[in-house]
């Protein structure tokens, strides 16, 4: 797929390569964002959601989940503004739009109006749920149709992913393998 369009979008941030990993909730973006973080130093922006649900509550309303996005976005312009190679982005607006699609049956256009990531690995719900206070969808239902708005954000928005499944392993084996084809500036295997 297409994947230099997105970098255009932060034009003072010349030579970062932003990552995005989307998708459901308990599919294991953070974990593995932080493990890379760990053993590669590759930098990542925590899910700003995460943060605003553990200290604001989960009984958002869209007014919540607009200043998410904005939260979102502020932090990723910030860990962009230390110019690293690689950063990785623990979700962004369009994983917003999802939320607002699936808590309200629609996504303000605004959500669709941020800076996007240059790539976007979309995490299948294919894993367990783990419940942990903030997730909401964990029936294999919901689960589902939440994953389902998750990819419809991305078609939406003309971004171009790749899927991420499998066990842990091989999600990991799958991100790290990514990982290594666009640090080099190839194209993204199959």
């Amino acid at each position: 797929m297409g994947d230099r369009r997105a970098r255009q979008v932060f034009p003072a941030f010349p030579g970062v390569i932003r990552i995005c990993l989307h998708g459901a909730e308990s599919t294991g973006k953070s974990v593995l964002a932080s493990k890379l973080e760990r053993e590669l130093g590759i930098p990542w922006v925590p899910e700003y959601g995460r943060a605003y649900a553990e200290t604001q509550g989960t009984d958002f309303t869209m007014a919540d989940l607009l200043a998410i996005a904005a939260g979102q976005d502020a932090a990723m312009r910030a860990a962009s503004s230390d110019r690293p190679p690689l950063l990785l982005l623990d979700t962004d607006p369009l994983m917003t739009a999802a939320w607002a699609e699936m808590l309200f049956g629609h996504a303000p256009a605004e959500l669709f109006t941020y800076p996007r990531a240059d790539h976007y690995l979309l995490f299948d719900p294919d894993v367990p749920w783990v419940a942990d206070g903030t997730r909401f969808f964990g029936t294999d239902e919901a689960r589902a149709r939440f994953a389902a708005l998750a990819e419809e954000m991305l078609v939406r928005a003309g971004v171009p992913f790749e899927r991420v499944s499998g066990s842990w392993a091989e999600r990991e084996a799958r991100v790290r393998a990514l990982l290594g084809k666009w640090i080099v500036g190839e194209s993204p295997p199959p």
